[in-house]
């Protein structure tokens, strides 16, 4: 018998030769409690939490915990069935009202998570015989519709305006084409140039797709992504987006002003062949979400956070993922796997948790320590960070 799992086994020794160093295993964190947006215990100690995507700290607020909570009592624990069945209650349509106010277009969907939003609507749109042209950087979820669908896949170097006009032009001019780029990427924390991309594949007969699930709620005017701030929402076709990150739940959407958008209901399969969201967590998305239109002040504190953070970092040494910040992520590249999991638990040691991020989901091989701001970071606590950075990293001999 041909063991299926053989394929694994490069992993599996990479996993076990980390743990060997005595180092804490990075990937199995327990957090016993969870005391805000920003603390938790973890190891039994009270530690500033750096790496949970919480960007604008929803999930503790009162409005948000006392609608799930209203919503469990009249609704129960859950829909135990699928949107077109038995499992669209009253709340599920007003989450996907408080979407389409949120970014001012006609259709919004709502999906089970935000990887199922990405592989549903994208191998529902683009099929055999069309395709899908993505920067290279793109998350798995995207790579995993484009599967699913069975386009041909056409990738070009990331953030590269040239390269992705190059890939246009080869394609035949009459096949079906879905141009697929993300606001915010998640690894080095940069953001795409929409302004310039979305004309491109406009000028070359694609329809767009932007994920903005790193950027909701932070960026733009009204908090609707890059592609409001760099002026070309009204172009994009389709918004991908989740709730676990901004929003504060879990869960994920599209919006669209496309005309025939609503029949994606009827053909989509990771949204009709998937049970529905709890009551519960769309009564807290709907509210967190309406909330969030409101956050101008929360968002600007977010930005001086962020700014703060990357200087500091910098400042002291250490080699960051971008020149200057441009969002709510900061990445600090780490020499390799075995220093940057030393460094991640000297960091937990000091009472800080980030996310240690590794091949293959990083670009060109990196190790990172990738950092994420939350708003409700007091200015205190990000100073208290660069202090916990720095001794970590003299301790790790990653700074001098």
């Amino acid at each position: 018998m041909t063991d299926l799992f053989t394929k694994f086994d490069p992993l599996i020794q990479q996993r076990a030769d980390l743990l060997a160093t005595g180092v804490t295993d990075p990937f199995s964190l327990v957090m016993e409690k969870v005391l805000s947006p920003t603390v938790a215990i973890c190891n039994g100690r009270e530690t500033i939490l750096l790496g949970t995507y919480n960007y604008m700290g929803m999930t503790f607020d009162e409005d948000v915990i006392a609608a799930g909570k209203d919503a469990l009592d009249k609704f129960g624990s859950g829909t135990t069935g699928s949107r077109v069945l038995n499992g669209t209650y009253q709340g599920h349509k007003e989450v996907e009202e408080a979407l389409k106010d949120f970014y001012a277009m006609d259709h919004a969907m709502v999906f089970s998570t935000g990887y199922q939003a990405n592989l549903g609507i994208i191998s529902t749109i683009a099929g055999k015989g069309d395709y899908v042209i993505l920067d290279i950087d793109s998350h798995a979820s995207i790579y995993d519709g484009c599967k699913m669908g069975d386009a041909e896949i056409v990738a070009f170097r990331h953030n590269d305006v040239e390269a992705l006009e190059k890939r246009l032009k080869r394609l035949p001019a009459e096949a079906g084409k879905l141009v697929v780029l993300e606001g915010v990427y998640s690894m080095l924390g940069d953001v795409a140039p929409l302004n310039e991309m979305v004309r491109i594949a406009k000028e070359n007969g694609a329809m767009v797709l932007v994920d903005e699930a790193h950027s909701m709620g932070f960026i733009g005017e009204h908090g609707r992504g890059v592609a409001e701030a760099q002026g070309v929402i009204n172009d994009v076709d389709f918004i991908i987006g989740t709730f676990s990150k901004s929003v504060g739940t879990v869960g994920g959407f599209c919006v669209s002003n496309h005309p025939k958008f609503e029949i994606l209901r009827l053909v989509c399969r990771p949204y009709v062949f998937t049970a529905s969201l709890p009551p519960s967590v769309v009564a807290t998305a709907a509210t967190s979400i309406r909330k969030l239109m409101h956050g101008s002040n929360k968002r600007a504190h977010l930005w001086e956070n962020s700014k703060t953070l990357h200087k500091g970092l910098k400042d002291r040494g250490f080699t960051l993922g971008t020149d200057e910040p441009q969002s709510a992520i900061i990445a600090v590249i780490m020499p390799d796997l075995e220093r940057g999991a030393a460094m991640w638990e000297a960091l937990l040691e000091e009472g800080l948790y980030v996310n240690l991020a590794r091949p293959p989901a990083t670009p060109a091989g990196m190790t990172l320590l990738r950092c994420s701001l939350c708003a409700e970071h007091s200015s205190d606590q990000v100073g208290e960070i660069l202090s916990r950075f720095e001794r970590a990293g003299k301790r790790v001999g990653i700074i001098g």
